[in-house]
């Protein structure tokens, strides 16, 4: 076996692979282990060939099991891959977030970027950068877990759903709804982290963090003041995500249909990784317009006590709400949105399974007849 193989086996985490075959086919391959510990392992499919031509799935090879696409490890490998690139992501950001969420709070003190920083480090010291930073680690890891699995899982059920002919002819639909199913989950997952991220960060003295933080809040809002932003969050995160996850899809299509000169299953994971992360840049711009006006309201009733979206509206105006802030947000979710993508198609790469888009989606219905 090759040194990068022993590698690959040695970072893979054991729960992404099940005690128990997941298919036939998967049983009939630990029936006959013995000959495939003599025998070289064949190699794995590239993605959209071997898996379209003759109905096999993509898999790992691993020191017992296969990770199967749509199986229930693949979606566990989704999941764990979501939680690596939105967690980590939104908490290497934090500084530009606590800068952006000040700056729709208070514009007259943040007027701008620059000096939005420059009162912070005055005000609060380098450390000041990172206030809030475990929840939103841990909002947005849970989040992240749910906003990708879910999406996996409900782009392929609504595949299946639409059958073989329509899957390809309103792919675009079927990425726009799977994407809003799974925010609508992620977002209650996210709120109660969302709302005491927002007050730790905009209210200095209220509290250092989550584990003083989360207490205060509740004590003077009750349980229920932490979904309060949920309305305001879902209008913010459902298209944000919807557009994230559709123009992304079809960005990287493009890419490789247009820009590219050969197949998909010819280009190098580097390669791949790389459309993966200029695809996911180009979405974020995107998400990060369509999404703003719904950030504004979810910084101020985070703030506010008591206050309600009428308020908001009255208080930071209708252009306000559009273009306050704006800029840094296009700058913070661009990026944000590009290393999400990267890493989690990274993490993809590394269990065996092929990176996001490119292909259009084939149900299982399909898969075993379906023409190279």
């Amino acid at each position: 076996m090759a040194l990068s193989d022993l590698s690959r086996e040695s970072l893979l985490p054991s729960f992404l692979y099940s005690a128990s075959p997941f298919t036939a086919a998967s049983r009939l391959a630990s029936s006959a282990s013995s000959y495939q510990a003599a025998a070289p392992a064949p190699p794995a499919p590239a993605f959209g060939g071997g898996a379209a031509r003759g109905g096999k799935p993509f898999s790992l090879n691993s020191p017992n099991e296969k990770i199967e696409m749509y199986s229930p490890a693949f979606y566990a490998a989704c999941t764990a891959g979501g939680i690596a690139s939105c967690g980590l992501t939104h908490m290497a950001v934090t500084p530009l977030d606590l800068v952006k969420c000040n700056m729709q709070i208070n514009p007259e003190k943040y007027k701008s970027i620059s000096s939005g920083f420059g009162v912070l480090l005055k005000e609060q010291g380098a450390r000041g950068f990172f206030r809030g930073w475990v929840p939103t680690l841990l909002g947005y890891s849970a989040q992240g877990a749910c906003k990708f699995g879910f999406y996996e899982f409900f782009k392929k059920t609504y595949s299946d759903m639409a059958g073989p002919e329509n899957a390809i002819k309103y792919k675009t639909l079927i990425y726009l709804a799977g994407s809003a199913s799974a925010e609508l989950i992620a977002d209650v997952a996210l709120c109660p982290m969302e709302a005491v991220k927002v007050r730790v960060q905009t209210q200095p003295g209220f509290a250092r963090g989550l584990s003083d933080g989360l207490p205060k809040f509740i004590k003077a809002e009750g349980a229920a003041g932490l979904y309060k932003g949920i309305v305001p969050l879902w209008g913010r995160q459902i298209p944000y995500t919807m557009m994230k996850f559709a123009s992304f899809e079809t960005i990287v299509e493009l890419i490789y249909k247009h820009a590219v000169p050969v197949p998909k299953s010819e280009c190098s994971k580097s390669f791949q990784l790389g459309i993966s992360f200029a695809g996911g840049y180009i979405a974020g711009v995107f998400c990060a317009i369509v999404s703003h006006p719904a950030d504004n309201l979810v910084s101020f009733l985070n703030n506010a006590k008591g206050a309600t979206m009428g308020d908001a509206v009255k208080q930071i105006g209708v252009l306000g709400l559009f273009t306050r802030g704006l800029p840094l947000r296009i700058v913070m979710i661009g990026t944000l949105t590009g290393a999400q993508w990267g890493i989690y198609d990274a993490f993809k790469v590394m269990v065996g399974l092929p990176t996001t888009g490119g292909v259009a989606p084939v149900p299982a219905a399909e898969e075993g007849k379906a023409i190279a």
